[in-house]
């Protein structure tokens, strides 16, 4: 019979959080808690792989003790193990991925590796029971895409970003505007506090096409505020922020509502670093205002990495019969599946 109350301990260092979760029955969150990394990185204007991985081997048996604390519970009442196994930094995933693969050898637990973007996905799941068809926007500092999922644990990609990813976008023009690390959460505030005045491109790509490019319009932010230089006339950093920001949001937001009208779906979901951008998430609720299609939008604990949304996705895996063996290996470049 299938347990509908499984205890699932979940695993994150894809990039610059070492987070540990436990979950209960794919929605109750017992524990989730975070080390973030951003102080040690700031001063480099990004994350250094290096030093992300270090951190991690230091945080990793603390964060792992506090969950289970938090959470009261033993590695005895834990069911399965989730772990991320890819998309991130190699070096990054592979400190969670040998931590999954001692606890689980040690406490003869089954592994499950998960897929960083399932994560994303499925942190809505903890907030909402989803409905299927639904479509997905996933917007976060290396993925920018529309996946569209008919039933549980299914995916069908039907729109990409061809190359720099939205908070990439993000993250250089804020350094262009000599702000500090990480860029996005500060052209947000910047673009409440400005108009859209400054003339900035849209890429919309070839009819019908749900990809979504943004280096563009990147490279015009950076030339109008070298342009405006040369000719020594000063731009407001934040009519420039809140063009840049409306040229994302607009692509986004009408992309998003375009296929989820042709998908027929029943739900759509915002995941991934980039939802907790304000802009965007009043876009798209005023875009669905009057629709019947659902919006969900998680909180912002659970937009940025985190490894509740591993477990998550990993109690779908669990349910699934998927395992994983102690061969598992940390996959930059991992597929997205459940």
């Amino acid at each position: 019979m299938e347990n509908k109350s499984e205890i699932i301990l979940g695993i994150e260092t894809s990039c610059d959080e070492t987070a540990v979760s436990i979950v209960k029955g794919g929605t109750e969150v017992l524990s989730n808690v975070v080390a973030s990394q951003i102080e040690s990185h700031k001063r480099f204007g990004g994350v250094v792989p290096e030093i992300a991985s270090r951190h991690h081997v230091e945080e990793m048996t603390v964060i792992l003790e506090e969950a289970l604390r938090k959470a009261e519970v033993t590695m005895d009442d834990i069911d399965a193990i989730a772990v991320t196994e890819g998309p991130g930094l190699v070096g990054a995933l592979l400190i969670g991925v040998n931590t999954a693969k001692a606890l689980a050898f040690a406490h003869q637990k089954p592994l499950i590796g998960t897929h960083h973007i399932a994560g994303h996905i499925y942190a809505n799941q903890l907030v909402s029971e989803l409905k299927y068809p639904l479509l997905s926007l996933v917007v976060s500092g290396g993925h920018t895409e529309l996946v569209y999922m008919e039933s549980e644990g299914e995916f069908t990609l039907i729109g990409e970003t061809r190359d720099d990813a939205a908070g990439e976008a993000y993250d250089k023009v804020a350094r262009t505007l000599k702000l500090p690390y990480p860029g996005g959460p500060h052209i947000d505030r910047l673009a409440q506090e400005g108009t859209e005045s400054v003339p900035l491109p849209r890429a919309w790509l070839e009819k019908g096409s749900y990809d979504f490019s943004f280096s563009g319009l990147k490279s015009a932010v950076i030339n109008t505020v070298h342009n405006a230089k040369q000719r020594n006339e000063e731009i407001k950093p934040e009519d420039l922020a809140a063009s840049f920001q409306a040229a994302v949001v607009d692509v986004l937001v009408t992309k998003t509502k375009r296929a989820a009208e042709e998908y027929d779906v029943k739900q759509v979901l915002l995941a991934g670093g980039v939802a907790a951008n304000k802009g965007l998430r009043t876009a798209l609720k005023e875009a669905f205002k009057d629709s019947e299609i659902e919006l969900i939008i998680p909180p912002l604990h659970y937009c940025t990495d985190n490894a509740a949304m591993i477990a998550a996705a990993g109690t779908i895996s669990y349910r699934k019969g998927k395992r994983s063996s102690l061969h598992l290996n940390a996959n930059p470049g991992l597929e997205l599946g459940i």
